[in-house]
């Protein structure tokens, strides 16, 4: 679903369960409530009440703050625990969401050839300055959404039309 949809149904939810421990508390039939707004909504809810339980019986009621560790629990997925880590412990991790995937291999910061989000993310790793690399998720999913849309491309108003690939090889035709 969209952030749009989850920004909207998240307060209500912290709200109702302001801590780790208060979600671990919840049953499905007082969450789901709060949830059902968004795409698979039964899968979620049963994830988040198991993420809690799990943060709390196993990492002591902290959020663990590794991509290894956030992959342990239920319902994170790599590019989740990037986003996770990277935002709010600035971690150089990459996520790569829709937009990224499609942005960095259209204006050609990555090749091609990288077909898979994890084989984009090793790329843009790979070639951004590490300092760098946890603003440049925000940067590219920026872009993505106002300028290099997916179906109508902002060409004519992006400012990086001299080092873009998708603009060059357009303006070749």
């Amino acid at each position: 679903c969209t952030d749009k949809r989850v920004n909207s149904t998240t307060p209500a939810i912290f709200e109702k369960y302001p801590t780790v421990l208060s979600l671990s508390k919840a049953n499905f039939d007082e969450l789901f409530p709060f949830i059902k707004s968004i795409s698979y909504p039964s899968n979620k809810t049963k994830h988040l009440i198991g993420m809690a339980n799990k943060v709390m019986n196993e990492f002591e009621g902290k959020i663990p703050m590794t991509v290894d560790e956030l992959l342990q629990l239920p319902g994170v997925g790599r590019k989740t625990a990037n986003v996770i880590t990277s935002v709010v412990d600035k971690q150089p991790n990459m996520a790569v969401d829709t937009h990224v995937f499609r942005v960095s291999r259209r204006i050609g910061l990555v090749p091609q050839t990288a077909s898979t989000p994890l084989a984009v993310e090793k790329e843009l790793v790979k070639n951004i300055p590490e300092a760098l690399i946890h603003k440049a998720h925000h940067w590219l999913i920026l872009h993505g959404r106002n300028t290099c849309l997916a179906r109508n491309p902002g060409c004519e108003r992006c400012g990086i039309q001299q080092a873009c690939r998708y603009f060059q090889q357009k303006k070749s035709q």
